[in-house]
């Protein structure tokens, strides 16, 4: 058999509805169905996130986040938050506006922030890239949260 027909036999069976994004959706949607993933659209992001030594707080419409290094090399803000979908649109001052990324039981920034978020930190500090997950939805808690340097960041 030629060459040509075996790779056009091959290609029939592919099927434009296998694409890798419809497969993984569709497993999505059967873990949440079964109560195995959390469902995002579902799930208020209220709360209190940690990862490492790194913090994040949700409180009424108040967000606050710190990530601390010791030797006083960190980065601490506060602001507020909007939600649409699985995104959080967060606004720290002074143009220190972004998009994070919440599946309902993890927060994650992007890789890359605006320079006016630069001022949050410390020393080679960063926020960028910054990941947490869900150890509270106690909007009381969250309210608690304090920097290392003792400032109320959701409250």
């Amino acid at each position: 058999m030629k060459l040509w027909v075996v790779a056009a036999l091959m290609l029939a069976g592919c099927s434009p509805s296998a694409a890798p994004g419809d497969e993984s959706a569709t497993l999505e949607q059967a873990a949440i169905a079964r109560g195995v993933v959390r469902n995002p659209a579902a799930t208020t992001p209220i709360g209190l996130y940690a990862r490492e030594g790194d913090r994040l707080c949700i409180a009424g419409d108040r967000i606050g986040m710190f990530v601390d290094y010791g030797d006083d090399i960190g980065c601490s803000g506060r602001g507020t938050f909007t939600r649409d979908g699985e995104a959080l649109r967060i606004d720290l001052g002074n143009g220190c506006a972004f998009e994070a990324a919440f599946d309902g039981d993890h927060i994650r920034l992007p890789g890359a922030l605006p320079a006016t978020c630069k001022r949050l930190c410390t020393r080679r500090a960063s926020l960028a890239g910054f990941e947490v997950n869900r150890l509270s939805e106690s909007g009381s808690e969250a309210a608690a949260l304090r920097d290392p340097k003792g400032r109320q960041l959701c409250g």
